[in-house]
């Protein structure tokens, strides 16, 4: 089911516009379940910005150090990741740099994917397909949301976000069998978010084509119908 956020009546266009800037940078990041237990839990969190870009700096340092090769070690890149940003859920992101998480948090996840890949020697087209279906996802989100049209809530939870993949992927790492863990966690989204964007996108356009088929019923209508309609309407009434 596509909807559209829910909130009370606001009449104030700016807090409305602020609201809505909040709701779309939030689908943007592509929370999961983690994060969503513990927003609530962290007070004010972290600012954004800073903590998203210290966790990319820190990856990048472990990469270039060469300490990712195997084993244990390879979970610290994805336990620094939970441990800076997932405290910034908690912030309205309505900084004037805010709208910079998202993409860093996505290269952030992306680069972390790629580094345990490489480490474990996982097959390169895996690490690929599994980067083009999140990417699918994050890309589905953005064009919806510009059209004021919101995924379901479910779906980021379902999706596992950016936080629980992570997990689940240093821990297949660390274990050594990251092969299959990719495999089945590729698998798995793919099915999930090809069939709920698809199946989305139809009943949009299904709900389109009756709009616009009623519009067209309308035009087409006489004066005289339109007035014997409105006369029958009011005699039920």
């Amino acid at each position: 089911m596509i909807t559209q956020p829910q909130a009370p009546a606001i009449t104030d266009p700016d807090e409305e516009r602020r609201r809505v800037q909040t709701m779309r940078l939030l689908a943007y990041r592509d929370d999961g379940p983690l994060a969503a237990a513990l927003k609530g839990r962290l007070g004010p969190g972290l600012p954004p910005v800073p903590a998203t870009l210290a966790a990319l700096v820190v990856i990048v340092a472990l990469a270039v150090a060469g300490t990712l090769t195997d084993g244990p070690i390879l979970l610290v890149p994805v336990l620094v990741m939970v441990v800076l940003v997932v405290p910034t859920a908690a912030r309205d992101h309505l900084g004037k740099f805010d709208w910079l998480t998202p993409p860093l948090l996505r290269a952030a996840e992306f680069l972390t994917i790629i580094l345990l890949g490489l480490a474990e020697d996982t097959p390169k087209w895996l690490l690929f397909v599994l980067l083009y279906i999140v990417g699918y996802h994050t890309y589905d989100t953005v064009y919806r949301t510009r059209q004021s049209i919101w995924p379901p809530s479910w779906i980021f939870l379902a999706g596992l976000g950016w936080e629980v993949r992570l997990l689940i992927l240093g821990v297949g790492a660390a274990a050594g069998v990251l092969t299959p863990v990719t495999a089945v966690l590729t698998a798995y989204l793919l099915v999930l978010f090809s069939v709920e964007s698809v199946l989305s996108w139809v009943r949009l356009d299904k709900a389109s084509a009756q709009a616009q088929a009623q519009a067209d019923q309308d035009l087409e209508q006489s004066p005289e119908d339109a007035a014997e309609q409105v006369t029958g309407d009011a005699e039920r009434a």
